[in-house]
Formats: structure tokens, sequence, C-alpha cells
């Protein structure tokens, strides 16, 4: 029998073709997130993109959903998808993007080119009288060792900082990195790190892992950046920590809820910086072409019956910090 695949992605013609291209025999509509309408995902067999969860749910012979995120959280919910459907996600896609804002983020509260643009606004040609800080012989901690910390490691790493991972069971040292510790050790390195960079996913054993308590466990004066899950830090919590001069700063792209409240005090703090979860969409137009490339992948895959590359596990919701080759068995 012929599958329908839907797409739901702003492509361009040459990235249908390409998909298209990669499973000739099945027959292709394409629409995108936006513009997604009841009866177009009713008559899917298969559906690359992020539709609206109100109408995928509604579709109960949906065999396959491959999602252009990492963590698809929303459509992992009991009941969303058909009980045998296997779910895929689009680890690999993201690390060059968010870990280059990871780093832009970083200089920008290292050198205080925030609180200097705020200054241009004001008009006022005034120098900041204190040390800014160096890249070079930073401390880092990566908390999360998938595709974007790496990313944000390895170039945290040429930069000239001293990078320690963090992943749930250890594991092998990367050349980038001093050293790889499981989370049993993350107390334990908290206070030699100038910079705590999270990209974690949303999971039960990940929710608050920085709560007050954590947040005290950091270096004095640290930066903490986040992109993984906003679930995984209390704001308040930080919005206090930054008050109270115990962390230097922050840079979210990430928050809980989401979006943040107008009258969270993070919004009004010098030294925290906040974008409404845009570090890894499509602005970097390399992101898409990622995504296209693990989409034509696994459809050449899906066609021959091989195993989907990307898999995630929905009974665990959890999202592999591996890399794109390795499989999770969908349970």
């Amino acid at each position: 029998m012929q599958q329908h695949i839907l797409v739901a992605l702003p492509l361009s013609q040459t990235q249908r073709e390409r998909l298209c291209g990669a499973a000739p025999q099945f027959d292709y509509r394409f629409t995108t997130q936006e513009t997604a309408t009841r009866e177009e995902i009713l008559w899917a067999d298969a559906i690359l993109g992020n539709v609206p969860v109100e109408l995928i749910r509604q579709n109960d012979h949906l065999v396959w959903f491959q999602s252009n995120f990492a963590g698809p959280d929303p459509y992992l919910e009991p009941g969303v998808l058909p009980a045998n459907c296997l779910v895929t996600n689009a680890t690999g896609a993201y690390g060059l993007a968010i870990s280059e804002w990871m780093l832009g983020m970083w200089l920008a509260l290292a050198k205080d080119l925030l609180l200097y643009r705020d200054r241009q606004h004001r008009h006022h040609w005034e120098a900041i009288e204190r040390p800014v800080r160096s890249i070079a012989g930073s401390r880092v901690l990566c908390v999360g060792m998938g595709d974007i910390g790496s990313s944000f490691a390895r170039r945290a790493h040429l930069l000239g900082a001293q990078v320690v991972g963090v992943r749930r069971h250890g594991g092998s040292c990367p050349d980038y990195c001093l050293r790889v510790v499981d989370t049993a050790h993350l107390d334990e390195e908290l206070p030699q790190a100038d910079v705590v960079a999270l990209s974690l996913p949303g999971t039960p054993e990940t929710y608050r892992m920085f709560d007050a308590d954590r947040l005290a466990r950091c270096k004095p004066g640290a930066i903490l950046l986040n992109v993984g899950r906003g679930s995984t830090v209390d704001c308040d919590a930080l919005a206090q920590a930054v008050q109270q001069g115990r962390l230097y700063g922050a840079a979210i792209d990430v928050t809980d809820p989401e979006p943040l409240p107008p009258d969270h005090p993070l919004w009004t703090l010098d030294t925290v910086l906040i974008t409404p979860h845009i570090s890894g969409r499509f602005s970097l137009p390399r992101t898409l072409e990622n995504i296209v490339d693990i989409f034509a992948h696994n459809l050449q895959r899906f066609a021959a019956g091989q195993p989907l590359d990307n898999q995630m596990s929905r009974a665990t919701r959890y999202v592999s910090e591996d890399t794109p080759g390795n499989r999770l068995t969908c349970e």
C-alpha cells in the first residue's frame, strides 16, 4: 500500500524535491505548522514536522511521527499519538545554531556588552569601572553532552576555556574536555565553574534540577546559560540568586512557565538576557538543511523497512543525549 507522507516545514522547492527523491514510491503533501489542515493530517500515514497537537491526536492510524524538534514533549503525552506510532526527533540539527547563541550570550555577559547597549539607548558615553571577564582560562561546566552541549563544549575549548562535561552516566572523555562526570558528581563541579551551560531534556529527573539549593552551590559570580528546557531551572530562585549577587548573571532561551510572565523579576535584571525560545529555530538556514538531511535519511530507512534513527522512547519521555546515528527502541 502506498504510504501518505505529510511534510510540515517551510521548505524550498529544492528541499521538497530532495525529500520526494528519498522515497519516490510514496505520496507526498507539503504544508507548514501554521497552515496544516485537519484533512491533510487525517490523510497522512506519516507526518514529518510539528503540526498542531490538537489535530494530530485525531489521526488514529499514524505509523510514524518525525518531529523537527529534539524534544517534542507535547507529542509524547498519553493519547496524542496512536500507541504503536514510531516517534523520531531531530537530534543533531541544532548544535551549530544553539551553541553559537550560547557563545554570543556568554561574550555579551562577560564583556558587559549588554550594559553598554543600555547606555547607548540613553545616549550615555560612560565607561563601566570594573574589570570584564575572559573566556580563555575560564572553567565551563556543560551539563548535558548531547549534540548541543558537545557543540558548545568544542567551541568553548577552542577559545581557551577548560571544559568539564556532565552526563547521566559519565562516559568517555573527548579531547576538548578535561573530564566527563556523571550527574552524581555535579555538585562537586559547580563551585569551580565560571559558566554553567545547561542543555538538558525535560524529564522527571531534570525537573527543577537547578533549584535554590543547587544554585547556591555554584561558584560566586558564575554565569548560567540554559537552552534545554525551562523546567530544569527554578526561575524564581534564579532571579533571587542574581539579585543577591550569588550569580553574576544568566542567559536563558527557555523558561518555566513559558512564556515568562511579564511581571517576573528576571525581566528587569541588568545581567540577565532572555530570548523567546528562538535559539534553535530556522533563523539559521543551516538548521533547516540539517533537518531535511535527517528527514531524508529516515525516509529512506522507512521505505526499506529498516529501523529509524533518532527513535524516542515514549514510555520514559527521555530525549536522547546520543548522536543521530544511535537508535532507541520505541516502547
